[in-house]
């Protein structure tokens, strides 16, 4: 397979001078590549340079096709409309001219009578059937832009595509329609993303690490069972290393107990006396240099087994997931920690997203609020924690807690430690200190400012803030918790709320994490 993009011994550091990855050498073609690693190893940097936004360091990357990237639409213009997206406005104004009659030669030349065709077919690719070229970008909703941008990355076939984070923030039919477009794509495709049902779609996964990249064949299930036998394979390795190291350690201690031995026997007989003092000292001199040889000999065989231990623990701390465990809750079975009855409210006067609302959740249910983006999930999430009143009807509520997509509930400008302080008045310095080693932030690390912290760093902080004390919620409620968490964030998110005794309400459109988390019905809102 020929090379779209070739990376040759290629190195990159940040601005402050920090390596982010050093004499990286690959290639990508015609094929679905997924890039993965950990928040801050430079995914995104490598797609940057990829398609020319960035200069290596040092190596150089070769193209030799046509790379796109998918635009990420922030904020819009009011007179932006989709051809605009597209960038085919002057050919559209040219053709509606030459058809009107009223079109020049130059107009003649430009016009193009295939472009609206060819524009609605690549729009209802991506599920968005029944947008006109004109309709205005700000009519469309976040996640209808990022589709439709994949749509104008599409029509504009490239020899290889860029997509970084492309189902963040979409609703189960914008990923759908993600996938879809990626199943169905016959050129070369780099997609860095934390969804393990678009990584199911890729024909090779791409892991960047600290060691820099390594490649496996297959998606995203080849890859995880790979990893799983690369760790057996790892703690095989360490459990060898130290066994090796306590046979070193006994050994070392026997030879030096049958020296100790020889020389107290040659002691006793010197001073029996009979021995020339000669032949005495003699002896004494090889004893002493057999000594020092022996000891070198140890410390270079411990030092061997010591070396050989590191480096097997290192590997495994490279590949075993992070974990991080919450304190029961102590929820019983019978509990109505929520309930709405008749509800109908929204987020400002008069505009009512959730009508005539009712439902319960009893003791420790594990719920999934589902719906397509506008349907009222978020809305749902702030008027069961109390942050909003409903407009009629009623909501009864337990100890619950709401942790949004930014972690609100968190003072940007304080420490973990203060943080935790504040939510959790009653705990002891030692209960504090404790509680947050337990989700990681050891040491100096629970006195980082929160507004430093990462997507996955500050979900964790929420998480130790509300879960780690002594009185934990009866309801967990969280907003699209993976939407800015690496795969191994996610899965260590993941194992602690399996862990996790209480009820949870979890809004979330990545289906392996509900699975994950191991929920047992659905509320569906239809919007």
């Amino acid at each position: 397979m020929s090379s779209l993009v070739t990376f040759r011994n290629v190195s990159f550091s940040t601005a402050d001078g920090r390596p982010l990855f050093t004499d990286i050498t690959t290639g990508f073609g015609r094929e679905r590549a997924g890039l993965i690693g950990r928040n801050g190893v430079g995914k995104s940097t490598l797609l940057r340079l990829a398609a020319g936004e960035f200069a290596p360091g040092s190596g150089e990357v070769v193209r030799t096709g046509v790379v796109g990237t998918l635009r990420q639409i922030v904020q819009v213009a009011s007179h932006e409309n989709v051809a605009d997206l597209f960038g085919v406005r002057a050919v559209l104004d040219a053709t509606a001219r030459a058809e009107g009659g009223t079109g020049s030669a130059e107009d003649l030349a430009q016009a193009d009578w295939t472009i609206e065709p060819r524009i609605d077919e690549a729009l209802e690719q991506v599920g968005l059937a029944g947008v006109t070229v004109d309709r205005p970008l700000a009519t469309l909703s976040g996640g209808q832009r990022t589709r439709a941008a994949l749509a104008a990355l599409i029509f504009a076939e490239p020899d290889l595509i860029l997509l970084d984070e492309p189902t963040n923030n979409l609703d189960a039919e914008g990923r759908t329609a993600v996938a879809r477009v990626l199943r169905d794509w016959r050129g070369g495709a780099i997609v860095v993303s934390h969804d393990r049902a678009l990584l199911r779609e890729m024909d090779r996964i791409v892991e960047l690490t600290t060691l820099g990249l390594k490649s496996y064949g297959g998606n995203w299930d080849h890859f995880a069972a790979q990893k799983a036998e690369e760790l057996a394979a790892a703690e095989r390795q360490l459990e060898n290393a130290q066994k090796e190291t306590k046979r070193v350690d006994r050994e070392v201690q026997l030879a030096r107990e049958r020296k100790a031995r020889r020389d107290a026997a040659g002691r006793r007989n010197a001073a029996k006396g009979g021995m020339p003092k000669i032949l005495l000292g003699a002896r004494e001199d090889r004893a002493e240099r057999s000594g020092g040889s022996a000891n070198r000999l140890a410390d270079r065989l411990r030092g061997d087994a010591a070396e050989a231990l590191d480096d097997a623990r290192a590997g495994v701390e490279q590949l075993r997931a992070l974990r991080f465990e919450i304190a029961p809750s102590g929820l019983p079975a019978g509990r109505t920690v929520l309930a709405f009855d008749h509800v109908t409210g929204g987020p400002a006067p008069n505009h009512a997203v959730l009508h005539d609302l009712s439902f319960t959740i009893v003791g420790p249910e594990r719920v999934a609020l589902t719906g397509p983006n506008g349907s009222g999930k978020s809305t749902l999430l702030r008027l069961a924690s109390g942050e909003l009143a409903p407009f009629s009807g009623q909501v009864r509520r337990g100890r619950v807690t709401l942790l949004d997509q930014q972690v609100a509930l968190l003072d940007p400008a304080q420490t973990i430690l203060d943080n935790y302080r504040r939510l959790n008045p009653g705990e002891s310095e030692n209960g504090c200190r404790a509680a947050l080693a337990r989700f990681l932030f050891r040491a100096d690390a629970a006195l980082r400012r929160v507004g430093e912290l990462s997507g996955g760093e500050m979900l964790r902080a929420g998480l130790a803030c509300v879960l780690g004390g002594s009185a934990p919620p009866e309801l967990l409620m969280l907003d699209e918790p993976t939407n800015h968490l690496d795969i191994a964030s996610t899965e260590a998110v993941e194992a602690a709320l399996n862990a996790f005794d209480g009820a949870l309400l979890v809004v979330s459109h990545d289906s392996d994490f509900l699975d994950a988390v191991s929920i047992t019905r659905r509320i569906e809102l239809k919007g």
